[in-house]
């Protein structure tokens, strides 16, 4: 197993990207190792999955339109195919006595029951009287006496003996359990609470050892194992030391599920105790036999058996363990590392984003100011061409003959400089026409007139101040219908007040 990855991930596709990383999630298997298995399984997920916890067989397609390319050549080789593992090629020059038997995953299977019709089940009823005492004479035989004959019969007897409603796994093993505990008053073996597959399928997940226990009610040394052997202080020792990184399942043959496993390891003698672990050098995937132990054995006899394979085992799993622990620990630095690269690329954007926003911001109050600074200026424009229109329009101040003209004396604004102003107007002008005079006066001053100049078109002259009396205190609006003569009668004192840009908007 390799601890870095040297394939090209985005080679793949989007399908192909998703099927590879929902096996790895499932198996833990590194990207080099995962590719050829779900290339050889077609990129699909559950093939593959079942392939990497029941082992692969050899491509018997590729092997055929290998023979049709090829001429055929005399092999030296007679062995069965199932000895070949594609997926490793240590394997290969291991010796038949050297490979370890593969462990089976057994998957309980659901028996459909069927039965003769009422005729045929009484005509049958002797054969299956006689059957069953057969079988029950079978397992009162000593083991010396049981021929190959009679334990095929009997094993499949107990076969469909057994097989009676369907019970999940998880449920059997539970219920296995807690009888366990409650027949020896004991809970010093913390047993695995699933199905066989599940505890099989951990133990390849957690690379550790798997000690299956399989026993028999109806064999009179059972009780005497369980009691003086599998309960002993030396054996609870070794299963519950977590440095053996063992984990125990057990089963009752009269269960279906533990029949079947039974059926599976070739299981005739009882109690039987069978350890299975990783082999990775027959194969990276493979679950291997590696100690069976049948019948009776005293407890120092047990720990031998088992303390031998472990210790075995125990180097190449442990190399194993942390060749996936460094896979793992490289994996978290790479998943931290995208992380942080996340972080940064996303605050990065939030900042490109706050500037864009700032500078856009920014360009709009400039735009805006200029917009506004051109907008005044020909307001500015506009208002003085109607000042060089609106002087020429002014009339003069009436002589002496005139004796219905009206005397104002006006206060100007100290930004004009005029100070006190007195002045004759006819008693028919407005109050618009006053307001004018006012606005115009710097004109007047200078005597500037421009008798070319016209209207603006489309401009509404706003004053920027207001004339007001002084006692008692009120404003006169720049009417063009009222006139001195009806609002001051013969003449009075006004003051002219400049109007801030916040009051005339007012």
């Amino acid at each position: 197993m390799a601890t870095t990855s040297d394939f090209d991930v985005s080679q793949l596709s989007s399908d192909q990207q998703q099927s590879l990383q929902q096996y790895i999630d499932v198996t833990g298997q590194s990207i080099n190792d995962a590719v050829p298995l779900l290339e050889r399984s077609q990129w699909n997920t559950q093939i593959a999955i079942a392939k990497f916890f029941d082992g692969e067989g050899p491509d018997l397609v590729a092997e055929a339109q290998a023979a049709q390319n090829e001429p055929p050549r005399p092999s030296a080789w007679h062995g069965s195919l199932l000895d070949v593992d594609d997926d490793d090629h240590h394997a290969r020059a291991l010796s038949p006595r050297q490979r370890t038997e593969p462990a089976p995953r057994v998957v309980p299977s659901q028996t459909v029951s069927w039965q003769l019709p009422g005729i045929l089940r009484i005509l049958f009823t002797p054969v299956t009287i006689t059957f069953s005492l057969l079988r029950a004479v079978f397992f009162w035989l000593p083991q010396s006496l049981r021929l190959p004959f009679f334990a095929t019969i009997a094993k499949r007897g107990l076969g469909r003996a057994s097989t009676g409603n369907p019970t999940l796994p998880k449920e059997a093993a539970q219920r296995f359990k807690r009888q366990f505990e409650e027949e020896y008053n004991s809970n010093a073996l913390d047993f695995f609470e699933g199905g066989h597959a599940q505890s099989l399928d951990t133990a390849k997940k957690e690379i550790k050892f798997l000690l299956m226990v399989l026993v028999s009610p109806e064999h009179d040394e059972t009780d005497n194992f369980i009691r003086n052997t599998l309960l002993s202080p030396e054996v609870l020792s070794l299963v519950n030391d977590p440095e053996n990184n063992i984990i125990i399942w057990g089963g009752n043959v009269t269960d279906p599920e533990a029949h079947q496993v039974a059926s599976e390891y070739s299981c005739t003698v009882y109690p039987f105790s069978c350890l299975v672990c990783l082999t990775p050098k027959e194969g990276s995937t493979r679950m291997g036999i590696v100690k069976r132990c049948s019948g009776p054995m005293t407890p120092a006899d047990y720990v031998k058996e088992l303390r031998s394979a472990i210790d075995r085992y125990a180097p190449e799993l442990a190399a194993v363990r942390a060749d996936k622990r460094a896979q793992e620990h490289a994996r978290n630095l790479r998943s931290e590392q995208d992380s942080a690269y996340e972080r940064s690329l996303a605050l990065d954007r939030e900042r490109a984003r706050q500037r864009k926003e700032a500078e856009a911001q920014a360009a709009a109050a400039e735009k805006r100011a200029l917009e506004e600074a051109e907008a005044a200026a020909r307001l500015a424009e506009l208002r003085q061409q109607w000042k060089r229109w609106r002087v020429t329009t002014i009339a003069s101040e009436p002589d002496a003959t005139v004796k219905t003209a009206v005397r104002l004396a006006l206060n100007m604004p100290p930004s004009s400089g005029a100070g006190r102003l007195i002045r004759k107007f006819h008693a028919e002008t407005t109050l618009e026409e006053l307001y004018a005079f006012v606005e115009c006066y710097d004109l007047l001053q200078e005597q500037v007139y421009d008798e070319k100049a016209t209207k603006p078109e489309g401009y509404e002259h706003r004053y920027g101040f207001q004339i007001s009396t002084v006692l008692p205190r009120e404003t006169l609006e720049p009417s063009k219908t009222i006139t001195l003569g009806n609002r001051m009668g013969r003449g009075g004192n006004l003051v002219v007040e400049e109007i801030s840009p916040d009051e005339e908007e007012e």
